[in-house]
């Protein structure tokens, strides 16, 4: 069971821009660029990079996530925040 893991996010208030957001990675577009361009978080700056951090970290509908979807892949999660599409780059 790994203990951390790496993402990047993109947290947004709506969930169409979410859906949206998804469909542009779909046909190419990067992720860095999407985080620059629509999120609300400051991890925004840094391409949507929350860099490594350990499980329970994160709000509990963001760690599930984080800790056992398909890695590399982007995922809609809706928190107390927004809705937020996330990458995750790797686990350890």
């Amino acid at each position: 069971m790994a203990a951390s893991a790496h993402a990047l996010h993109i947290l947004v208030k709506h969930k169409e821009i979410a859906e949206d957001i998804i469909k542009q990675l779909g046909k190419g577009a990067k992720f860095q660029t999407l985080a620059k361009k629509y999120s609300t978080c400051p991890s925004g700056k840094k391409g949507g990079d929350l860099g490594e951090f350990k499980r329970g970290q994160m709000v509990p509908q963001f760690d599930k996530v984080a800790f056992s979807g398909a890695i590399l892949e982007p995922h809609l999660v809706k928190t107390k925040f927004g809705w937020h599409v996330i990458k995750v780059l790797y686990r350890t």
